[in-house]
C-alpha cells in the first residue's frame, strides 16, 4: 500500500512539474524546434530577476503561472473577458506583448490574442507536457510563461494565443 502510495505521489508530482520539466532558466533560452524570436535574454536586461526577486513581485498566482508553467481555471482570470483597451504586459518584466486591437472572445475562459505586439517579443517551443503536443509561449525577454498558441484562430494570422490572465499587466489606454 504504501508503494502505491508513493508512486501516486510521484505521478502527481510529474503532472505538476513545470511544462515539459522544464526550469524558468531554461525557458529563457531560445527554443530550438519552435521560435518566433531569435532573441536570447540578456542578463544584464532588467527583465533578468532572480527568484527571490520575483517571489517578491508577484503573487503566488502570478509566480505559479509564469515562474512554474502553471494554468488558471478558465473564466476565472482577470482579463479573460476584459474589453478595456490598452497593452497587455509580462507580469514578470514589464514587456509589452499584446495589444487590445488583437484581443478577441475565443469562448476558451483565457484572454485570447490573434497576434503579438511584435513577433520578438515572445518565444514559442514545444510542450509534451500532460500527455499532448501544444505550442508553449513564453515572454521572449524574461522567459516567464504566458500560455499557449493555437492555429485555430481569426484572420489575419489564424493564431489564438491563449494567454493565462496572471501573466498579464494591462496598461489601459484611451484608443486613438
Amino acid at each position: 500500500m504504501h508503494a502505491i502510495l508513493m508512486m501516486l505521489a510521484v505521478a502527481v508530482a510529474m503532472v505538476a512539474a513545470s511544462c515539459d520539466e522544464a526550469s524558468p532558466a531554461a525557458l529563457a533560452q531560445p527554443a530550438e524546434e519552435t521560435t518566433m524570436t531569435d532573441k536570447t535574454p540578456d542578463p544584464q536586461d532588467k527583465g533578468a530577476m532572480g527568484d527571490a526577486e520575483l517571489r517578491d513581485l508577484l503573487t503566488p498566482e502570478q509566480y505559479r503561472v509564469t515562474q512554474q508553467c502553471g494554468t488558471e481555471p478558465p473564466f476565472t482570470g482577470e482579463y479573460w473577458n476584459t474589453k478595456t483597451p490598452g497593452v497587455y504586459r509580462c507580469v514578470a518584466c514589464g514587456q509589452e506583448l499584446f495589444s487590445s486591437q488583437t484581443k478577441y472572445d475565443s469562448g476558451s475562459g483565457w484572454p485570447s490574442f490573434y497576434q503579438a505586439i511584435d513577433e520578438h517579443r515572445v518565444a514559442t517551443r514545444t510542450d509534451t507536457s500532460h500527455g499532448m503536443t501544444r505550442t508553449e509561449v513564453t515572454c521572449a525577454r524574461c522567459g516567464a510563461h504566458l500560455g499557449h498558441v493555437f492555429e485555430d484562430g481569426p484572420r489575419p494570422t489564424g493564431l489564438r494565443f491563449c494567454i493565462n490572465s496572471a501573466a498579464l499587466k494591462l496598461e489601459a489606454k484611451e484608443e486613438r
